[in-house]
């Protein structure tokens, strides 16, 4: 076996087996069948990434096709918020489909079937059918409707497609086996009675086909050569190939279903009917909430599509499911940012500093390196004057020989600055400090070849100049959830597990050079972590989301706990 067939995952395999079988590779076509319901969330992102990662590897076009047969839940904005989230994702499909463009050939094949004698029209209520269907080891009842005459089915039937019946008066059924091991194959419903308007068809149809009517025949109609779905779906497959077979022409290709393990993550919800929950319970502000693991979300926390498709392929494709700890996810952006993200400073929580030694009124421009880990990155000037602000947890009157930050009587270095002294302290009436008293070593600045400048002291700050400070929103994101499984308890419910602290706005200072970021631009602030620029953004408003911390914290708090 070569080295490239031990790194195939198992459907690749698939693929390759077929391949070798006689298919014909030019014959390779996959999809990404998104239901319009909602926004796409960091699963979808594995199934687009596997799907035209597929597409890629093999040069095989790949359709995106929305399964738009639920007119009471499906939405246009949820079908443009699909396409951006794939362009996004760097993707192009090949074809756009929608499952309403073959609601006319859907209709015909049932048609063809109540002819066959292999559908008819159910006229009991949901619930009775319900209870007719039996158990897994009792076999289930027969409708009494099952052997109407196939006159009187279509009958029924083109008089549920003219609209003359009330929503949920009849149904059409697949005539298979109430006797089934595989509970989807007892009469499965076929068509339902739905007067509800749909988002491309309009008022054209009263009925709607159900899913499993609809997926394996629309990768048949687009000549899907691979459909892959996720574990749920293992138990559909039979049902998937027995609509398949009535309707199969030997002269086409005849599409394969297999299925692959979620990989579930941490601290996290993805059921589109529970996200939509928190959105409209207020947990969150919207689908791209930066709390929120959706696609959107995830984008304006200030991930980049690189790091999620990082994350898809270290997760890999699996046959069964496990959890995904969510800071591997982190890792994944965490190690993206470090490439490409510009370092810059800013102070979240400000204290000032007097250096009271440096001339009042004046300033002057350093060189501060943009990104060490990008040589074409280059330089920026940031501004240093008498009054800058550190962070209020970098000093301490009093401190050990660990704390390496400023204290009285010692020093640190100001970060492409110079070292510092700290003299003395202002403090209010409440005994806060209000103002730290400093001295500086002229000769010890950054990059300036002196001897002083080479000095070594072991604590490095960094800091704001403040007549030259631009004032910002800082929102600070933590997981939404508490618990690494919120979805995994059958005795509580998930909104138990909110997080209180999942997000704190505060309101801090930039160096000047950001005074004209743009929405989305993503920088690391020294020593605190990744941050993005919020599309609340406007001019004389900067707003920051932290996008992740410099290191993995929330595990060592897990770990105290």
């Amino acid at each position: 076996m070569s080295e490239k067939e031990r790194s195939l995952n198992f459907l690749e395999h698939i693929i390759e087996e077929d391949i070798r079988e006689g298919f014909p590779k030019e014959n390779l076509r996959f999809r990404f069948p998104p239901e319009p319901n909602g926004y796409l969330h960091i699963g979808h992102a594995s199934s687009i990434c596997l799907n035209f990662g597929l597409g890629l590897d093999y040069k095989a076009p790949v359709n995106l096709r929305f399964d738009d047969t639920n007119p009471e839940k499906e939405e246009q904005e949820y079908v443009d918020a699909i396409k951006k989230d794939v362009e996004w994702l760097g993707y192009e499909w090949d074809k756009e489909c929608y499952a309403s463009d073959y609601f006319q050939q859907l209709y015909d094949w049932a048609v063809e079937l109540i002819k066959k004698g292999k559908a008819y029209v159910d006229s009991q209520t949901s619930e009775e059918i319900a209870a007719q269907k039996g158990t897994p080891s009792k076999a289930g009842e027969e409708s009494p409707y099952r052997n109407r005459s196939v006159e009187e089915n279509l009958d029924l039937f083109e008089r549920m497609r003219k609209g003359e019946f009330r929503s949920g008066e009849h149904v059409l059924r697949a005539r298979i086996d109430m006797a089934s091991s595989n509970m989807l194959m007892r009469d499965p419903i076929m068509y339902r009675i739905l007067h509800r308007s749909h988002h491309r068809t309009g008022n054209d149809w009263p009925i709607y086909p159900m899913y499993d009517w609809t997926h394996g025949e629309s990768d048949y109609i687009e000549q899907v050569s691979h459909s892959f779905c996720t574990l749920e779906f293992a138990m559909h497959r039979e049902l998937y190939e027995w609509f398949l077979d009535n309707v199969y022409d030997d002269g086409r290709v005849k599409p394969k279903q297999r299925e692959f393990a979620r990989r579930n993550l941490s601290h996290t919800i993805v059921s589109k009917r529970k996200l939509l929950q928190l959105v409209k319970e207020g947990v969150v502000t919207g689908w791209d909430d930066p709390r929120m693991p959706t696609i959107s979300g995830l984008r304006r926390r200030g991930y980049t599509a690189e790091s999620i498709r990082n994350f898809a392929d270290t997760v890999g494709i699996a046959k069964r499911e496990n959890l995904v700890d969510v800071s591997l996810l982190e890792f994944c952006i965490r190690e993206d940012l470090n490439k490409k993200a510009p370092r810059v400073m800013a102070v979240l929580d400000p204290v000032k500093v007097v250096i009271t030694n440096y001339p009042e009124g004046q300033e002057e421009w350093l060189d501060a390196e943009n990104n060490p880990e990008d040589e074409n990155a280059g330089f920026r000037k940031v501004p240093f004057s008498r009054e800058i602000y550190i962070e209020r947890e970098d000093f301490r009157e009093e401190a050990n020989r660990k704390f390496f930050r400023l204290k009285l009587g010692g020093e640190v270095r100001l970060k492409n600055a110079y070292i510092i002294k700290a003299e003395d302290c202002v403090k209010d009436s409440e005994g806060n400090v209000t103002e730290i008293r400093c001295t500086y070593d002229a000769l010890s600045k950054s990059g300036s070849g002196t001897e002083e400048s080479m000095r070594k002291v072991k604590g490095t700050l960094h800091w704001v100049s403040v007549p030259h400070a631009i004032e910002a929103e800082v929102r600070i994101y933590d997981r939404l959830f508490t618990d690494a499984e919120p979805d995994g308890h059958k005795d509580k419910d998930f909104m138990e597990f909110i997080n209180p602290d999942s997000l704190n706005i505060t309101r801090g200072y930039v160096e000047p050079s950001l005074k004209e970021a743009g929405a989305g631009e993503r920088y690391q602030f020294q020593r605190l972590g990744y941050f993005c620029v919020d599309k609340d953004s406007k001019t004389g408003k900067l707003v920051f989301n932290k996008t992740v911390g410099l290191r993995d914290t929330w595990a060592k708090i897990q770990d105290k706990n």
